[in-house]
């Protein structure tokens, strides 16, 4: 992530969560060395993009979202399986998140991409209330 795509995934944060990052929140991470924020382009267009925090040997997913017009291309899958293969050359135990109980989509295609449900955080999300499952992917063999 580069600061010119700012401005475009702050408008998809709005599109896509009940309370999305703010443009400053985004900037903020540029300079944050704990943090891996990926782009899938489309020429100079963001399609989509993840975010990953890094912390005592665990990567942290803050946000997985795609731009409507980008779906169901595997743009999420490839995000995916690059925010995984970067936190396990970082050496990176595992790599987790949460997603709300009722986002089937999700859940399959982190499944697909070898998550497993470890556990529940209740009432986790807001606008509305709903419980997150919390879903991590352990890198058995730590080497690339």
């Amino acid at each position: 992530m580069a600061a010119q795509h700012i401005l475009p995934l702050a408008e998809l944060e709005i599109l896509c969560f009940s309370t999305p990052w703010t443009a400053q929140g985004l900037r903020e991470e540029l300079d944050n060395p704990h943090a891996h924020f990926l782009v899938a382009l489309d020429e100079t267009q963001p399609a989509g993009y993840i975010g990953v925090q890094e912390i005592c040997g665990t990567a942290y997913i803050t946000n997985v979202a795609v731009f409507p017009a980008y779906r169901r291309r595997g743009i999420a899958r490839a995000l995916l399986q690059s925010a995984s293969r970067g936190a396990q050359a970082r050496r990176c135990e595992s790599i987790t998140l949460e997603v709300r109980e009722s986002n089937e989509a999700a859940i399959a295609l982190y499944r697909q991409c070898g998550f497993k449900d470890v556990g529940q955080r209740k009432a986790f999300y807001r606008e509305p209330v709903e419980d997150a499952r919390i879903y991590t992917r352990f890198f058995e063999d730590n080497s690339v």
